[in-house]
């Protein structure tokens, strides 16, 4: 039996090494991982208390409406519990989406770089991918572009906003002209996974325009800020004419319980969400002047992680920085690493070993 022709173009994911098995390979006694911009300070300690009182029960399956979760979501963002999609991450949201949404033939709109599953999803549906590059000095994604590349056959537009991996922002206002020139029977799809780190500007969702564009969708994780990564939860808000394709594609029992009832207390500790914030955005500046002081070219974030030029050979600097017990990421652009925002102490020890190497 052959596989399916879409596959043929495609690699499956390999995700970092864990921190035990560079452990052992290097016999390092300590090692920090800084390459999937998870959250270095945990999650809130409501949340582990509430999972320690969570363990019973668990013969039964969870929720698969996730009522109450929605319920907790809806009251958060001020929308109808109607217009959630739940899933086992972005991911799988992405997959949910682009199940439903896609056949061969039709094209996706995406930055380049930008976050690899839309792409992959796109693939494996039979649709083309168009990429259009960043802006080449800021990084940022460029809308005119993405107007200008939209055909009769263009089906969804993915903004990540804060990108990955660039880690730059658009301007909601930005978002706003841009939805107001697509044509309404494209889907603007924004991923605000990192969307609680924005410091730049105080209203960083897109929440308030989908009263006004029913072809907007606005997706969220509790992966980075909310520190869940572990426990794979996500969600997208919603125009309320796409929730039957999208709940016939999602699988029945697609959350567990315990992500459940995770997600639930974190939405309810915002005071944990701004301690991590402020601390990221101070570390974060300690790698702007850092790099600027090494005169090495690199993108202003909004995220919890930064995205620079190295000159050299990323996957071999990569290695290196492994070896000494730090896991950052390599090959998402030739020559350049992104590294996630840790412990102050981490981050600093980390820029005296690259200064050491360059």
């Amino acid at each position: 039996m052959e596989e399916k022709a879409t596959l043929a173009s495609l690699s499956p994911y390999v995700p970092g090494k864990p921190i035990a098995d560079v452990q052992a390979e290097y016999g390092l006694e300590k090692v920090i991982k800084l390459a999937s911009n998870e959250n270095p300070f945990g999650s809130s300690k409501k949340v582990q208390a509430a999972l320690a009182k969570s363990l019973d029960n668990l013969e039964y399956y969870p929720d698969g409406g996730a009522k109450a979760l929605k319920k907790a979501i809806a009251d958060f963002n001020g929308v109808s519990e109607e217009q959630l999609i739940v899933g086992s991450g972005l991911d799988d949201v992405i997959q949910i989406i682009s199940r439903a949404i896609l056949s061969a033939g039709d094209e996706i709109i995406v930055a380049d770089p930008t976050f690899s599953q839309y792409e992959l999803h796109a693939v494996v549906e039979g649709a083309n991918v168009i990429k259009v590059p960043v802006d080449s000095e800021t990084g940022t994604i460029d809308l005119q572009q993405m107007l200008a590349a939209i055909t009769d056959k263009t089906k969804i537009i993915w903004l990540c906003n804060p990108n990955n991996p660039t880690g730059t922002y658009l301007p909601q206002a930005e978002i706003k002209d841009f939805l107001a020139q697509v044509p309404r029977d494209v889907l603007v799809i924004s991923d605000e996974a990192y969307q609680e780190y924005v410091t730049i500007e105080a209203i960083s969702t897109s929440l308030d325009l989908l009263s006004k564009y029913s072809n907007l969708i606005v997706m969220r994780t509790f992966s980075k800020a909310y520190g869940l990564a572990a426990l794979r939860i996500g969600y997208a808000i919603v125009s309320e004419r796409f929730k039957r394709p999208f709940e016939i594609v999602r699988l029945p029992f697609n959350t567990s319980t315990l992500a459940q009832i995770a997600a639930i207390e974190a939405l309810g500790d915002q005071a944990f969400i701004e301690e991590t914030v402020r601390t990221n955005a101070l570390e974060l500046k300690k790698w702007e002047v850092f790099l600027t002081d090494s005169q090495v070219d690199f993108y202003l974030s909004q995220a919890n992680f930064i995205f620079f030029d190295t000159k050299q050979d990323s996957r071999k600097l990569a290695e290196q920085l492994m070896r000494r017990g730090y896991i950052v990421r390599a090959g998402l652009r030739e020559g350049w690493l992104r590294v996630t925002i840790g412990y102050p102490e981490d981050n600093q020890k980390l820029r005296e070993i690259l200064s050491n190497i360059w």
